[in-house]
């Protein structure tokens, strides 16, 4: 399969968002950071020999977002939504294929509100435990993320509870958008940046903070489409989109095993894979970073 991305209804919805105020943008996303600084962590950023991968460039840094809680970096847009938001008595809900739901269960546990997820059936079991080692309600059925989502409708109007949406949600592309900043601090000399997209939660939100001041490179994991919020940032702000196929993403994630002893899932690897597998073709000196989003996985076992 080969992963494509920026799919968007072809009517007049992409021209009339451009003329809507953009979700995020570095006021907010700095705002969002100040709010969930206490409860997140400063993920890191390390070099690594780009020659170790056969890459010849320069400079390869690789931001280590799944270090986060809940291991990715989903917990950012959680706790940001938790945070700058009213949350009624009946807790909060949200859909998610596993990364996102762990975040929202993370996050409502550190605050102590009822947390309701629903997954399909085709979550993986680590992210499923995940879910439930942090005291939310877990809730399994349907095959798609789609089924998901509309059961969190349901019980969302019938409970009353404060629906988080994974990706079309200010304040979720607002909390994704704080990986900029924090990497924008750590490596300003940064030129081009490699972002896996589901959704498009993480590439509009870092997007609307680099402002197209940095070249961002997606690459993407076959979403039906990307979200309505994050599609004027990625339309404004985004330089260019990689297509990769599944073998590509496999091979990222073991080269990152055998070079960095790195596991992470296949779409924490798949930025990284736009550069290994050369679909992308870095000019001389390119200073390049690639987002390493995400850990939750059950291929390694202890």
């Amino acid at each position: 399969m080969t992963h494509n991305t920026m799919t968007h209804k072809t009517d007049n919805t992409a021209s009339s968002t451009l003329a809507q105020p953009l979700a995020a943008d570095r006021d907010t996303i700095s705002q969002a950071y100040q709010r969930i600084q206490p409860h997140i962590r400063r993920t890191p950023i390390v070099e690594i020999s780009a020659a170790n991968f056969g890459l010849d460039i320069p400079q390869l840094f690789f931001k280590l977002e799944f270090l986060q809680h809940s291991g990715s970096f989903k917990g950012r847009g959680a706790m940001n939504n938790l945070l700058a938001r009213k949350v009624p008595k009946a807790g909060v809900v949200a859909a998610s294929g596993g990364n996102h739901g762990a975040a929202v269960a993370f996050a409502a546990q550190k605050c102590g509100v009822p947390a309701k997820i629903f997954v399909p059936s085709v979550s993986s079991p680590a992210k499923q435990n995940l879910i439930r080692s942090y005291g939310a309600d877990l809730v399994v059925g349907g095959d798609l993320y789609d089924d998901a989502l509309a059961a969190s409708r349901k019980w969302a109007e019938e409970s009353g509870a404060m629906t988080i949406h994974a990706y079309d949600q200010p304040e979720t592309l607002q909390g994704a958008g704080t990986v900029g900043l924090e990497l924008e601090s750590q490596w300003p000399e940064m030129e081009t940046l490699f972002i896996s997209v589901g959704g498009g939660g993480l590439l509009g939100g870092i997007a609307a903070w680099y402002q197209g001041r940095a070249k961002l490179a997606s690459d993407s994991l076959a979403p039906k489409r990307v979200g309505e919020l994050m599609f004027p940032l990625a339309q404004k702000f985004v330089k260019e989109v990689v297509l990769v196929p599944d073998s590509a993403i496999q091979q990222a994630q073991q080269k990152l095993w055998d070079v960095m002893r790195v596991v992470t899932e296949p779409g924490g690897a798949a930025a990284f894979a736009a550069l290994l597998s050369g679909k992308y073709k870095p000019s001389a000196g390119e200073k390049i970073c690639v987002l390493l989003c995400g850990a939750n996985t059950t291929a390694v076992k202890f």
